[in-house]
């Protein structure tokens, strides 16, 4: 949706707008193998129309390419019509485009059907992110970091430095961006949505779309242990429990098209809510302070990651994806549980190293299986790993940069077929089966 977007924003700002008779969007790679079942196209569509994903109605978006009847019209950049066929959406999974495994190339055509009004090729890099192709890979920052850093190594002797810990070192880069109040701000708008998907997929029943049958969980169990929670006398803890609940919920409401937050990307976006939610209902002491903290270290985390290794799934297969998560959440658990920056880079690195080799293979090209399990599971190792770091004084033989390089030299030599492209795996043994 942001790439289209940012087309239809870039013929717009060129003064072209209006020439525009027809627009084609080719998707290559893993976008091609498994758009559909992402529901890529719907997307594309609701971007060129000027949604933008943080801000529009997620029923504005679904079905809109699947529903769509050849020859209506689409109003490019919400103001100039076009004529629009959903072949003009076209599926190529075996050409992969040098620049990343996730491209999309749009066009627009005039009436002079021999040279383009406009063409841009554009990579989804992974949670949420975009490059154009020619931009830079690494964009030069929009401020001067106080405390930058390019490893945990980094990180930790920042803290050593000041006497502070992860989430203060992320606070300060961060306020270089955005000052004080608009941090505060928008990490409470990141935790609104985090709490808005729980509450709306612990509330839904009913058969995901997309032809596999999956049926919703969440909101049975939640109605299971809120039961069993209400009885005088209790035999078990149910907050394990509760803790799944939360990740199929914002899993379910993935792959039903509902919104959810990058975390960081919408494959792994069950696990940093989870725990979230999971540290204030079951943390004495937890509160919306707490939350800002949370996410803060994951953030700090998240960012090694990106910035070393990937967290793209079809770059480097699922330990990309839910590897990351399972990391950012732990040590962010880690931290609101009172964890020095050591335990907390110690629980990242528990989390993460038993994700490596983790490959990605929906089955059917959607994000349900086993997409909305590994999310619960993940979230439970996440807060065993934290509770692991705790109990050590951050001591350890294998540290989080090692564990980052090797998820991303095991993302290099991992098969193609094993990462986002449906094409190994559970996604062709469950359908020959």
């Amino acid at each position: 949706m942001r790439a289209a977007l940012a087309f239809a924003e870039s013929l717009a700002s060129s003064g072209r707008l209006t020439e525009v008779v027809r627009i084609r969007c080719s998707l290559f790679g893993s976008l091609g193998s498994t758009g559909l079942g992402h529901g890529t196209p719907d997307a594309i569509l609701a971007g060129l129309a000027g949604l933008r994903p943080e801000a529009c109605d997620p029923d504005d978006v679904r079905n809109r390419w699947a529903g769509h009847v050849d020859g209506d019209s689409l109003l490019l950049n919400s103001t100039h019509a076009v004529s629009l066929q959903q072949s003009d959406v076209v599926f190529e999974p075996r050409t992969r485009l040098p620049g990343h495994p996730n491209a999309m190339t749009l066009t627009a055509w005039g009436t002079d059907d021999t040279v383009p009004v406009l063409e841009e090729t554009y990579y989804s890099i992974g949670g949420g992110f975009i490059r154009r192709d020619g931009d830079p890979v690494r964009p030069a920052a929009r401020a001067a970091q106080p405390m930058p850093y390019a490893s945990s190594a980094a990180l930790l002797a920042l803290c050593d430095e000041h006497g502070i810990g992860i989430c203060d070192v992320a606070r300060a880069n961060e306020e270089a961006l955005h000052g004080r109040e608009g941090l505060d701000a928008g990490l409470d708008a990141i935790w609104a949505a985090m709490h808005a998907c729980v509450e709306a997929g612990l509330h839904v029943d009913g058969i995901l779309p997309g032809g596999l049958r999956v049926k919703r969980r969440a909101s049975a169990i939640r109605m299971q242990l809120e039961e069993y929670d209400g009885l005088p006398q209790r035999e078990r803890d149910t907050s394990t429990e509760w803790l799944h609940a939360f990740a199929l919920a914002v899993n379910e409401e993935n792959a039903s098209g509902g919104r959810v937050v990058t975390a960081p990307t919408n494959g792994a976006a069950g696990i940093i809510p989870a725990v979230a939610h999971y540290y204030l209902r079951f943390v004495p002491g937890a509160d919306a302070a707490g939350i800002r903290r949370f996410l803060l270290t994951a953030v700090a985390i998240g960012s090694l990651v990106k910035a070393n290794a990937s967290i793209s799934g079809a770059e480097g297969g699922c330990q990309a994806e839910v590897g990351s998560a399972c990391a950012m959440a732990a040590g962010a658990l880690c931290a609101v549980l009172g964890g020095t920056p050591r335990q907390v880079e110690n629980a990242a690195e528990i989390a993460m190293e038993h994700h490596l080799g983790l490959t990605c293979d929906p089955v059917g090209g959607l994000v349900q299986v086993p997409c909305i399990e590994r999310n619960a599971i993940a979230a439970s190792t996440a807060v065993s790993a934290a509770r692991l770091a705790l109990h050590g004084d951050g001591t350890h033989l294998v540290s989080l940069d090692t564990v980052i390089e090797t998820m991303r030299q095991t993302g290099l030599d991992m098969m193609t077929k094993y990462k986002e492209t449906s094409e190994g795996g559970l996604a062709v043994n469950v359908i020959e089966c």
